[in-house]
């Protein structure tokens, strides 16, 4: 069976502020439909490496190449070679769910409409449906919560909210940074059943030249949450001293002896509860 094409490739990253290197020649491929946890310990570089595949970030050495959904057959493009209008472009079929949720003041309504009207050129009434249909898509409904102001939201509605703005783009390629970090324990296995719901739903058509063809969603978590790796079975990669230590299922992740990732399992429910904090 041929395998799927590849949707991210890292290839011997390096990156160092000041004289503290935090990626040290990472070399990694994400393939497409693939659900992949990035984990390891607090300064390990995981979030840096996050935000190198989202092109927040410019590699010291290296590079990180991202498949390019508005052109014919998606080939992959070094992140760093492009401008940003070039980046826009492809940003469009992306989204991130960041830690703390990232929502703008005002209602529910304006967190959803803002980048369907200005990356898209929408109005309010195609943006609408898209809108109702990415509340329902997370467990809300759409005649409650559109008018609802930002700070009236519960901690796990904030939650469903940033996750419902990322949807609302109908992204190809989704990046979570700790989505379940400051919930409690009901709410992160129902954020742990959207993230595996949303993964398996395809995103809607991409035009590639004219021409429309249906991919499968790629996502990317950073997660300290254990019991978020249990439950989703991701591929898990483990970054360690800026390199990639482990890289496998979740059962040889939990069944290896190797001296760097015991530690860090015993630690990962104390890591996961300080990152709401931190």
């Amino acid at each position: 069976m041929k395998a799927p094409a590849p949707e991210i490739v890292v290839e011997d990253l390096h990156k160092a502020f000041g004289a503290h290197a935090v990626l040290a020649g990472v070399d990694l491929t994400i393939h497409r439909g693939e659900l992949v946890a990035i984990v390891g310990g607090s300064g390990c570089g995981k979030t840096v490496l996050l935000k190198h595949m989202t092109a927040h970030f410019i590699p010291d050495r290296g590079r990180v190449l991202v498949a390019d959904h508005e052109s014919a057959g998606s080939p992959l493009r070094d992140l760093s070679l492009l401008s940003e209008v070039e980046l826009d472009r492809i940003r469009v079929h992306w989204a991130v769910v960041y830690q703390r949720n990232a929502l703008l003041t005002g209602s529910v309504y304006h967190n959803l409409a803002i980048w369907p009207r200005e990356v898209l050129n929408l109005d309010d009434d195609a943006i609408r449906p898209r809108a109702e249909r990415a509340l329902r898509d997370v467990g809300l409904d759409p005649g409650e919560v559109m008018g609802t102001d930002r700070d009236s939201l519960s901690g796990g509605m904030a939650k469903r909210v940033a996750i419902a703005r990322a949807l609302v783009m109908d992204p190809v390629l989704v990046f979570y940074d700790e989505p379940t970090a400051g919930l409690d324990p009901e709410m992160c296995v129902q954020i742990h059943d959207l993230i595996a719901e949303t993964h398996v739903a395809r995103p809607g058509s991409l035009r590639h030249a004219g021409l429309e063809a249906d991919v499968p969603r790629t996502s990317v978590v950073v997660t300290h949450d254990t019991e978020l790796l249990r439950r989703l079975r991701p591929r898990i990669v483990m970054v360690h001293a800026g390199r990639v230590r482990f890289d496998g299922s979740f059962d040889e992740f939990v069944a290896s002896g190797d001296e760097h990732i015991r530690p860090y399992l015993a630690q990962m429910a104390f890591l996961h509860a300080r990152s709401a904090v931190e």
